[in-house]
């Protein structure tokens, strides 16, 4: 088998800690004939040293000199245009792109040669594809840490206790939306003492939800939503809407803590705390917004990576990036779903050999990469991506 050369930048987003390698990584693709290349600094903000790096094997390159050599670039989000512009035809890049929102940054990585491949896109509902599901890990975290941030800002406590000085009552804490992130928040506040309520319009979340100890919310005239191939719940009518807003509003009001975790791949979330909502729950109560984004939020006052106060003394957290505040635990998972997918492309992802040259083999009729690769071979490939870049160039030439 050859080898092939891969790079590890250091992440140049606002608030970003993570690392698409750690350097427990490298033990696990050396046998791949894997050789790593990583920027100084990369995995500081997680506390992965350089040294720890060059002990496991990597080289530390400056960020030019390693974008010329890399084969295959790994990132946790979408490089900025000045990395962008220093790729050269011909490379992988493999990372949470986030194309559905911004597609016309596939449009960039098309001209410039480049195979994008988005790990963000890849469909939950492909068991074989597990081990390759950032967004599930990265999702698993938000929703332990949403709890902790919540627990930490909420003024009383979240467990039952009983003192010399009287008994405190545990605190009401209200899921909404339980797909992994929920399902994990549930199961923290559960571990916190928290009496703890969930909903989703997923036929089988109410099993999930009883299954970790807490209550379900059921709403009866909004029927359950069977969940699509990409793993997520279709949308609700717009009266089904109306009546799950009013039912929310009340659950909502007799909540201490409520976290919401639904979210629409490449859309708008759906608002499931409305400001008339906010103005109903108790002083000192706490909304924690995993949606909150720059394509809005779960909660209409949220604001993203920002703590709101209500006039109504309700702190309203927009908390859209949370796997970063746990950087090192992000990391380490995020890094074996890249180890995952490498190890997949370098395999074929077929019969577990290779026999071009060591490098990463793109099949496009393999299910799998059918989803996530963006860009290749000078061409934006993903349908829905490419719709998407059609409709923008439809609206430019109309104006």
């Amino acid at each position: 088998m050859g080898s092939v050369t891969v790079g590890v930048l250091r992440e140049r987003a606002r608030g970003e800690c993570r690392v698409a390698l750690v350097p427990e990584s490298l033990a696990r693709l050396a046998p791949g004939g894997v050789r790593v290349l990583v920027e100084p600094g990369a995995g500081a903000a997680a506390w992965f040293a350089d040294a720890d790096y060059l002990a496991a094997g990597a080289e530390l390159v400056p960020a030019a000199e390693l974008l010329q050599r890399a084969r295959v670039l790994l990132c946790v989000g979408p490089p900025d245009p000045a990395t962008t512009a220093g790729l050269r035809p011909g490379t992988l890049l493999v990372g949470l792109l986030d194309v559905l929102r911004n597609p016309v940054t596939a449009g960039a990585w098309a001209e410039a040669g480049v195979t994008a491949l988005s790990l963000d896109l890849l469909p939950r509902t492909l068991s074989r594809a597990q081990p390759m599901d950032a967004l599930t890990s990265q999702a698993n975290i938000a929703g332990y840490k949403a709890v902790l941030v919540a627990a930490d800002t909420f003024t009383r406590f979240f467990p039952m206790l009983t003192t010399a000085a009287g008994t405190s009552k545990p605190a009401a804490v209200l899921v909404l939306g339980t797909g992994v992130a929920g399902l994990q928040a549930v199961a923290t506040a559960r571990r916190l003492g928290a009496v703890v309520t969930g909903y989703d319009v997923r036929p089988e979340s109410r099993e999930e939800v009883e299954s970790l100890g807490a209550r379900f919310l059921e709403i009866p005239a909004v029927p359950a939503v069977r969940t699509g191939v990409d793993g997520y719940a279709g949308r609700l009518a717009e009266a089904e809407q109306l009546a799950q807003q009013q039912a929310l509003e009340e659950a909502v009001a007799r909540a201490d803590v409520v976290i919401t975790t639904a979210q629409v791949p490449g859309g708008r979330p759906p608002v499931l705390v409305t400001a008339r909502a906010l103005d109903r729950m108790r002083p000192g109560s706490v909304v924690v917004d995993l949606a909150a984004g720059g394509s809005g939020g779960n909660v209409e006052r949220s604001e993203p990576d920002a703590t709101v106060v209500t006039a109504q003394g309700v702190t309203v957290i927009g908390a859209g990036h949370l796997p970063s505040a746990m950087a090192a635990a992000a990391s380490t998972a995020y890094a074996r779903n890249a180890e995952a997918m490498l190890t997949y492309l370098l395999h074929d992802g077929h019969d577990g050999h290779n026999d071009h040259d060591g490098g990463p083999t793109v099949d496009l009729s393999d299910e799998i990469q059918a989803a996530v690769v963006v860009t290749h071979a000078g061409s934006v490939v993903h349908p829905a991506v490419a719709a998407l870049l059609d409709g923008r160039a439809r609206l430019g030439g109309s104006r």
